[in-house]
């Protein structure tokens, strides 16, 4: 998908940004797809450093880590699975296959990061497996966009230091970008009460994007990135399976590389053509204080070549899209703990073809259909389809509408088991699938922007875990009830004065699941009912001013250590930032920041504590 991720990084009204929604990026204004931008304005006034604290400003996304900055972090789109939501980094699916396919939201940093997109519904038709819940898109800066070095170091509380650079050379004929970062952090007792160890975490991430335009409408590209991740946390008790205090430790490393080639750049163009081929590959390493305990390795191959033609019929435009995609997985453990006796290797593979139609009806109307073929080799094909459409009432306001379908391939961990040997895995698990409607209503004006969607989500064939009283294996199994999660979304920006901007998002989310046909629909866990962000960000002279609040509503999560396991309600929070920054000369800022401001104590997984106020200061250069 060569400008899949290709972006304009603008800090501008919603209108004028480049999104997405399609399989060719589009405007804003022309999509009826639920889509939040966070552009480099937001995130250079935020100063958050981790991608999770981007996301919990976000309406429908519901933020749930296992302790302090590393900890597994799940991100759930209108009360999706954790593994229902599809990452891209640069145009690279992200989502770890050496993990159970999850997206690993914590080894993300916001260092570097030019651009933040998220689209919520199923999305499957468009991008395939695992978009089942929604779409998190991230993008580092366009090399092509001119000459600039950013370097940026920062120290605070509980021994936290990152630092960073980010340089980019280049024209509109080709240019070079690359990124390097580092961040500590010596974190918390995330389950002793501040009694037994820290656990601590670090990053280092680097990437590394070219692209070149040899001739008049032709473009190559490569990009890549590196991430090594180490975190510490507490595991359970090896004799009593119950939380506990202990030396347990995690290291991932990811290394991903994207090329691609197109002819046919500008957008009226009557015809457009690309091929692009990725790789990733993924190691995790488990210790608990120096003894190993397990490792997974997984690999993704992919391929695809798309073409795209446009024309004309009368005041109709249309764009016509095709793309075929190959992909190959690979997945191998080794159980250092359980002496190699449930060690594994396995592969799968899958073909893909999607086509996507866009028509533009003059000034008025613009609907978008997209329907995929995804032939597994594991398990049985499907099919996805996805409609929507974008109605202008006026210039400034405007109703969508759409329906889409989505599916989540079984897992590795879900086909054959994981560590330990109690776990077996299930290999007669089969796709799981949603299908998802919305629609809303957007206000855009020059200082204010305003939008309200309502969605409806039913989820089938869920993927749930199972034991078996008399042989105590654990396995899985597809659940014969439908579980469905449905609400609302709220959200606006509104820019009263030069330099200032205020985001302000609702969500309402009703997630209740069903497991066994007609039976009883439970609330599910760690998905607040009720949830509201605040941020701004204003600049005036050498000043920069950032801060954000998100309320968290109570919701339910399930406490394991109980026996039998038992249902527990979890209080709601606010989590409040700020960051200030002054320019004492044209390329050095000095800034202070501030999280947790209210040094709230409270939870996102039951039994694990979250850090408290925090406070740092640094310096950032910027030459253009």
């Amino acid at each position: 998908m060569l400008n899949l991720f290709l972006l304009a990084a603008a800090a501008a009204a919603p209108s004028d940004i480049v999104i997405t929604a399609s399989l060719e990026p589009i405007a804003a204004r022309d999509t009826a797809a639920s889509i939040t931008v966070i552009d480099q304005a937001t995130i250079d006034a935020q100063g958050l450093p981790l991608v999770t604290d981007l996301l919990r400003l976000t309406p429908g996304l519901s933020v749930a880590t296992s302790g302090g900055r590393g900890a597994q972090a799940q991100v759930r789109v209108r009360g999706a699975e954790a593994n229902h939501t599809l990452l891209f980094i640069d145009g690279i699916a992200f989502n770890d296959p050496a993990a159970g396919n999850e997206a690993r939201f914590e080894t993300l940093i916001t260092h570097g990061l030019g651009r933040v997109e998220i689209i919520r519904g199923p999305q499957s038709a468009l991008f395939g497996s695992e978009a089942l819940g929604g779409v998190v898109a991230l993008e580092t800066p366009d090399p092509l966009a001119g000459t600039r070095v950013v370097a940026t170091g920062e120290y605070g509380s509980r021994g936290f230091a990152r630092g960073s650079v980010a340089a980019a050379v280049g024209t509109d004929q080709g240019g070079v970008s690359a990124t390097a970062s580092y961040l500590r952090d010596d974190g918390i007792d995330i389950l002793g009460g501040g009694t037994g160890d820290r656990d601590g975490y670090e990053n280092i991430t680097a990437s590394l994007k070219g692209v070149a335009r040899p001739g008049e409408n032709g473009e190559i590209g490569i990009v890549g990135r590196y991430i090594q991740s180490d975190s510490e946390f507490d595991g359970t008790d090896p004799v009593t399976f119950l939380r506990a205090d202990t030396a347990d430790s995690s290291r991932t490393e990811t290394g991903a590389i994207r090329a691609w080639a197109r002819y046919g750049l500008e957008p009226t163009d009557p015809f457009a053509v690309q091929i692009d081929g990725q790789y990733l590959r993924s190691t995790n390493h488990n210790r608990n204080g120096d003894t190993a305990l397990n490792r997974t390795i997984g690999d993704r191959f992919r391929t695809g070549g798309q073409l795209v033609g446009r024309l004309m019929t009368g005041t109709v435009s249309h764009e016509l899209i095709g793309r075929i995609e190959r992909e190959d997985e690979s997945f191998a453990s080794n159980d250092q703990q359980y002496g190699g006796a449930t060690n594994q290797n396995r592969t799968r593979g899958r073909t893909a073809f999607v086509g996507e139609w866009r028509g533009t009806w003059g000034t008025l109307l613009t609907t978008d259909f997209a329907v995929r073929r995804d032939q597994f080799n594991r398990f049985a094909d499907a099919t996805t389809f996805r409609g929507n459409a974008a109605l202008k009432l006026t210039p400034a306001l405007s109703v969508f509408g759409g329906y889409g379908e989505g599916i989540a391939q079984p897992t590795f961990f879900d086909l054959y088991g994981f560590f330990p040997g109690s776990f077996v895995g299930n290999p007669n698990v089969t796709t799981e699938r949603s299908r998802g409607y919305e629609a809303g209503v957007r206000l855009e004006r020059p200082t204010f922007f305003l939008s309200a969607a309502a969605f409806d989500n039913r989820l089938r064939n869920e993927i749930v875990s199972t034991f078996d009283n008399l042989t105590f294996l654990s396995s899985t199994a597809n659940a014969t009830g439908r579980s469905r999660r449905c609400g609302f979304e709220l959200s606006g920006q509104v820019r009263p004065l030069d330099g200032l901007r205020v985001d302000a998002s609702y969500t309402y989310l009703d997630a209740e699941d069903q497991q066994v046909a007609a039976g009883m629909q439970l609330r599910e866990v760690r998905r607040p009912k009720h949830g509201a962000t605040l941020s701004a960000d204003y600049v005036i002279g050498p000043v920069s001013l950032g801060a954000a609040a998100s309320y968290v509503g109570r919701r339910r999560d399930t406490d394991f250590d109980a026996f039998p396991a038992q249902r527990v309600l979890l209080d709601d929070y606010i989590l409040g930032s700020a960051r200030i920054g002054y320019r004492i000369a044209p390329a050095i800022e000095a800034f202070g920041r501030v999280e947790n401001i209210g040094d709230v104590q409270y939870q996102d997984v039951v039994g694990y504590a979250t850090p408290g106020r925090t406070v740092f200061g640094g310096v950032r250069l910027r030459f253009d």
